[in-house]
């Protein structure tokens, strides 16, 4: 392939709901160019960007895809992201390195809450969009519905470049509205078709569209406006001139109507991309940071080489490939590059450009262009790569938090070391999979953006680590603390051969303010004892309170004053001490009425209308407390809180109770009391546990 300057680049993230069609859509563009002879399909499993195992055993997009082709003498470079909730992160790498969002959606699913959290994304990156309403093959669509449903979540700008005219099964033409034309599409696959003039009613149709479209793009542009106003309307030279600024500025958004299964439109769609979309000089510089933490600009033409790895994958027989867009300069196979963001120098080694699992190597890869290296010793996801001479960070990628969670239980229980390196290795490649060992409830606890992302993570660490493992609900971190005072007077004695032990510890306990933690004090008046011994007595107190004493969980929320007690001029020791402060503590605490508390969780839960309904009857069955429900435009967002406890799987059930359109997302917000007859049940649960650790 040849070098392509900046301005004849095209790169875009193509993004949408899950099941949208944005693999055929991809699939189509590379037939279209010559690049495949046929197209693919997802039930077999064939298509050039779905390729990896775990996207043909679950028939879906896990991963975003590079491709290229040409078309009218300029380079595409097409990302087509994964729609499905549980790996819509994947979009977010690709819009951050992309020009222009293509936005897809099923003329039979209409505008889905996927559709509105890509174009959310797509605006915090500042991209123009493009809109393609796919599946106008299907039977019951209805183009005109799904139209006004793009205008009323994304606004009135958005304009039909072209129209089905037979929309259903054997869909095969539509009109275009800037050339006023009838095209007929072959049903071949192939995506050739025929042009002829639009009459009669088509015509009518168009030339009032036609004018609609002037108006827009002189509103982008105040000379245009004068002109528009001087002249009675724009040349066609001026128009389309005034497209390109009008797509930039945002004044305006195109869209298409497409089947990607028949490759329908989808040239027409190519063509647009080519004259008009976004190029990399649309956006001469981006943001960036100095080595001192201030704030540049990186500019397109710059000397030096800067790259955002927006992705970094492990492919079978190849090791480690990183993804990334060069910003400035030019990156040559061979060249030292700065890690700026681990602050050390990587060998790039074989440089590629990709069509799926297929690697075409080339030299180099110029500002603006997008590629993959391979076996870079430590670059992940999120890294800069520039010059060691003028070292930049790039802003990393933010990405959401996850909403789902779950314990790992080895089967081979000398495993540790692998899962470790798994685990860490699969959070490098992927910043939405999280994971912590969790010392207080002593599981390994790993967290994700679904059940699905979950699953496949576990899948990875089978095949690629060898590690077999079972997912289980983590515990839950329950606290214990008191209602009351109380106060308890502790002797420890220990008399065995030699020295003894002795220690008498006088304590009063009382509740602390929520979230105060432990406060221990002492108010020791006289020389019963010495302070020497404070810091063993508040020992003792805190392993008590580390250790829990009601069913197992940390005290918190308690003030504890160590008032008096006595001591043996020989037998008195530090070990005593802590002896006689762990079990005063103790024999208080339980005087004290304790109680249990739970985490609670703030919880927001975005849904379409009609099932606002059944998520709020939901919440209530999870003991949940709704705090207020907004509208926004045909979906409601629903904020609550509800016990951790309530919480294992929830993103699963909001899916299943919405047929799929639901969100979520939570965070912990403080901990309270108890309903009594299940906090009896934890107790009890804790006590079996006790007894069965005893047994062993």
């Amino acid at each position: 392939m040849k070098d392509y300057p900046s301005s004849e680049l095209r790169n875009f993230a193509i993004v949408g709901h899950a099941s949208s069609g944005k693999t055929m859509l991809s699939e189509a563009m590379l037939a279209c160019s010559g690049v495949i002879g046929r197209l693919g399909s997802i039930a077999a499993g064939t298509t050039v960007s779905d390729y990896h195992v775990s996207e043909k055993e679950h028939g879906i997009s896990v991963h975003a895809s590079m491709l290229h082709t040409e078309w009218l003498g300029r380079k595409f470079n097409i990302i087509d992201t994964p729609g499905y909730q549980d790996f819509m992160a994947e979009g977010l790498g690709a819009l951050r390195v992309g020009d222009f969002a293509l936005v897809v959606i099923n003329a039979l699913q209409g505008v889905a809450v996927g559709t509105d959290k890509v174009w959310e994304y797509a605006d915090r990156e500042k991209l123009p969009k493009m809109i393609a309403v796919n599946a106008l093959d299907k039977e019951h669509v209805d183009f005109d519905d799904v139209l006004a449903q793009a205008r009323e979540h994304f606004g009135r700008n958005v304009f039909p470049m072209t129209l089905p005219v037979n929309a259903g099964p054997g869909f095969n033409q539509v009109l275009d509205v800037m050339r006023n034309e009838l095209i007929t599409y072959k049903t071949d696959g192939s995506g050739k078709y025929e042009e002829a003039p639009a009459t009669g009613e088509l015509a009518d149709r168009v030339k009032e569209l036609h004018r609609e479209l002037i108006e827009y793009v002189a509103e982008s542009d105040p000379t245009l406006m004068e002109k528009f106003f001087e002249q009675d309307g724009l040349s066609e030279e001026e128009m389309r001139a005034g497209l390109h600024h009008a797509i930039q500025e945002r004044v305006f958004t195109p869209l298409f109507a497409v089947s990607a299964e028949q490759n329908i439109g989808v040239a027409r769609l190519m063509d647009f991309i080519a004259k008009y979309g976004s190029s990399p000089v649309d956006r001469l510089s981006v943001d960036a940071l100095d080595a001192s933490g201030n704030p540049i600009e990186i500019a397109l033409n710059g000397p030096d080489p800067v790259c955002y790895v927006f992705k970094t994958m492990n492919e079978p027989g190849v090791g480690e490939l990183s993804f990334f867009r060069v910003y400035s300069g030019t990156v040559e196979s061979g060249s030292e590059l700065f890690n700026a963001s681990r602050k050390l120098t990587e060998r790039v080694g074989q440089l590629y450009i990709l069509n799926g699992h297929d690697r075409t190597p080339v030299p180099k890869l110029h500002a603006g262009d997008i590629g993959a290296a391979v076996k870079l010793r430590d670059t992940h996801t999120g890294d800069t790569l520039c010059s060691p001479r003028a070292p930049v960070s790039l802003p990393r990628v933010e990405y959401p938090k996850p909403n789902i969670h779950g314990a790992l239980k080895l089967r081979n229980q000398g495993d540790d070391e692998k899962i470790a390196v798994g685990l860490a290795t699969l959070h490098e490649e992927d910043p939405t999979f999280l994971w912590r060992v969790d010392n207080e409830i002593h599981q390994t606890i790993i967290s994700g953006q679904g059940e699905l992302h979950l699953q496949v993570i576990i899948e990875r660490l089978k095949r690629r680590f060898n590690v077999e493992v079972d997912l289980e609900e983590p515990r839950v971190p329950y606290r214990e603390t008191i209602q009351g005072k109380a106060d308890s007077k502790y002797r420890h004695k220990k008399q065995t051969g030699g020295a003894g032990q002795f220690a008498e510890v006088w304590l009063r306990i009382e509740p602390g303010p929520r979230d105060s933690g432990i406060d221990f004090k002492q108010s020791l008046v006289g020389t019963n004892v010495d302070r020497v011994f404070v810091p063993s007595v508040e020992k003792g107190v805190r392993q008590a309170c580390e250790e829990g004493i009601l069913a197992g969980y940390k005290v918190v929320d308690v003030k504890i004053d160590f008032y008096d007690g006595k001591m043996h001029p020989v037998d008195s020791k530090d070990i005593a001490f802590q002896i006689a402060g762990y079990f005063a503590f103790k024999e208080a605490f339980e005087k004290a009425r304790p109680r249990l508390l739970e985490p609670i969780y703030n919880v927001t839960v975005t849904v379409p209308d009609e099932n606002l309904g059944d998520i709020m009857g939901d919440i209530s069955s999870r003991r949940g407390r709704i705090l207020g429900v907004e509208a926004d435009g045909r979906f409601q967002t629903v904020k609550a809180q509800i016990p951790q406890k309530e919480l294992y799987r929830y993103s699963t059930h909001v899916r299943s109770l919405t047929g799929g359109r639901g969100i979520h997302t939570e965070e912990f917000s403080h901990y309270e009391e108890m309903p009594p007859e299940l906090e009896q049940r934890v107790i009890a649960e804790a006590k079996a546990r006790r007894e069965a650790a005893h047994a062993h």
